[in-house]
C-alpha cells in the first residue's frame, strides 16, 4: 500500500470567495433511484445472509426512472400514466441449487421504500416497477467467492472523502433535511419531498435557489401557493441561519410564471409524475451533496454490494477517515482522503493512499505517525463500514 500524507497547499472551499453547493432531496428523481437501489441490495443481503449465512455477489446499481404523465391543478389532479422504475444489474439468482427469488425481492423492495417515503404516491396503482435483474459475469463472481477472510476488490476505482463539511455545506444539507422533516411536513402537507437546494456563497452572503414541488390537493388556491413558498423560504433561511453567522437569502420555485398558470404543483409531491427522470448516480455523492469545488469521484455507490465493491466501501471508508483525522488530531482543520483500488487485492489494501490535512507545514511531522495509524486502522475497519450499510444505519445519497 503506497501512502502519502501531506498538508494542503491551497486554500479549502470555505474559504475561497466564491463556493456552489447542490443537494437533490429524498423525493428527487435521481435520488429516489439511489435510494432504491439500496433499498434493493440491503433486502437481497438480508435474503442471502437467512438462507445461506453470507452475502453473495450482486451489484442492482443500475436504476432508472423514466417520468410518467399527470396533470396537477390548484386543489387536485390526477396522475394519467404511471412511473415507470427500471430495476437493472447483476444478482446471484442460484446458491447450491436453490433459487433465489432477486426479481421478487426487488420489486417489493422498491415498493416498501416507495411507500415509506412518499406517501402522497401509490406504488401500486401509480408505478410501473421492471425488474431486470440477472446473474453476474462468471469472472467477478468468482473473484467475489475467491476471497477467504478478506475480500478481493472487484474494481479498479477511485474514492474520494473530506471533512469537515464547509458552513455552506451544512447549510444546503441542513436546509432540505429541515423541509423533508416529519414536523415540517405535518405542519405543512402543501410541501412535497421533491426539494433541490442550490447554494451560492459569496465572501458572506449565500443564496439559496430551491425547487420544491407542492402537493396540489392541498393548495386550494394561489393564496394557499403563494403562503406555501413563503414558508419554504422562510423555513429554509432560519435552517440555514441556525448553521453560520453569513447572510443568508433564499429564492423559492424562480420559474414559476403566475399569468401563465406555470405552478410547480404536482400529484404526488414529487417532478417523477411527470416533468422529470432519474438514474443513479447522477445526484448526491457519499456526502449527500453535491460539491464542485471540492475533488469528486463520478462513481455510484449506491446499489452496489458492500462486502468487495471498492465504489461504494472506499468512498464510505474516505469520508470516515477523513472525519477520524479532524476529530482525533487537534492541529488538524481539515482533511480530504483519496483512495484508488486495483481488481483483485484485498479490500483492505488500497493500492494508493492520499491524505491531504489542513495543518501548517511546519507541523506535519508531528501528526504523520498517528495520522497513519488512524488510515491504517480505519481501512482495517472496513466489515464495521458492511455492518452499518447491511443494518440501513448509513446512508449513501
Amino acid at each position: 500500500m503506497d501512502m502519502t500524507i501531506r498538508s494542503r497547499q491551497a486554500r479549502g472551499p470555505g474559504q475561497e470567495a466564491l463556493e456552489v453547493v447542490e443537494r437533490k432531496g429524498i423525493g428527487h428523481p435521481d435520488t429516489i433511484c439511489d435510494a432504491v437501489a439500496e433499498h434493493v441490495s440491503q433486502r437481497l443481503c438480508a435474503y442471502y445472509l437467512e438462507r445461506f449465512g453470507a452475502v453473495q455477489h450482486h451489484n442492482v446499481d443500475k436504476v432508472l426512472l423514466c417520468a410518467g404523465s399527470a396533470r396537477a391543478v390548484l386543489g387536485g389532479g390526477e396522475v394519467l400514466e404511471p412511473i415507470e422504475i427500471y430495476l437493472a444489474g447483476r444478482a446471484t439468482d442460484q446458491v447450491h441449487g436453490e433459487h433465489v427469488p432477486t426479481a421478487e425481492i426487488a420489486v417489493e423492495a422498491c415498493r416498501s421504500w416507495l411507500r415509506q417515503h412518499l406517501p402522497e404516491l401509490d406504488p401500486v396503482r401509480q408505478v410501473r416497477i421492471v425488474p431486470r435483474l440477472h446473474p453476474g459475469a462468471a469472472s467477478l463472481t468468482a473473484l467475489f467467492a475467491r476471497a477467504t477472510g478478506v475480500a478481493l476488490a472487484n474494481d479498479s476505482s477511485y474514492a474520494v472523502g473530506f471533512a469537515p463539511l464547509t458552513p455552506l455545506e451544512q447549510m444546503v444539507l441542513e436546509v432540505e433535511r429541515r423541509l423533508n422533516s416529519t414536523d415540517v411536513k405535518g405542519e405543512h402537507p402543501a410541501i412535497g419531498w421533491d426539494i433541490k437546494v442550490m447554494g451560492v456563497r459569496r465572501h458572506a452572503r449565500v443564496d439559496l435557489t430551491i425547487a420544491c414541488a407542492m402537493v396540489a390537493r392541498h393548495v386550494p388556491d394561489l393564496n394557499a401557493y403563494d403562503h406555501a413558498k413563503e414558508t419554504v423560504r422562510r423555513l429554509s433561511v432560519a435552517a440555514a441561519e441556525s448553521i453560520a453567522d453569513l447572510e443568508v437569502h433564499a429564492a423559492v420555485n424562480v420559474a414559476d410564471d403566475v399569468q401563465r398558470g406555470d405552478l410547480y404543483l404536482t400529484v404526488t409531491g414529487t417532478s417523477a409524475e411527470a416533468g422529470d427522470d432519474g438514474e443513479v448516480g447522477r445526484g448526491n455523492r457519499c456526502s449527500g451533496l453535491i460539491t464542485p469545488h471540492r475533488s469528486m469521484t463520478m462513481e455510484a455507490a449506491a446499489g452496489k454490494n458492500p462486502v468487495s465493491h471498492v465504489g461504494k466501501l472506499y468512498n464510505l471508508a474516505a469520508q470516515r477517515l477523513s472525519q477520524n483525522l479532524v476529530d482525533r488530531l487537534p492541529d488538524v482543520s481539515d482533511a480530504t482522503c483519496r483512495l484508488v483500488s486495483r481488481i483483485g487485492r484485498p479490500v483492505d489494501q488500497p493500492m494508493i493512499v492520499d491524505v491531504e490535512l489542513g495543518i501548517a507545514p511546519d507541523h506535519l511531522a508531528s501528526v504523520l505517525e498517528p495520522a497513519e495509524q488512524l488510515v491504517r486502522a480505519g481501512l482495517g475497519d472496513l466489515g464495521g463500514l458492511r455492518r452499518a450499510l447491511l443494518e440501513g444505519r448509513l446512508r449513501v445519497y
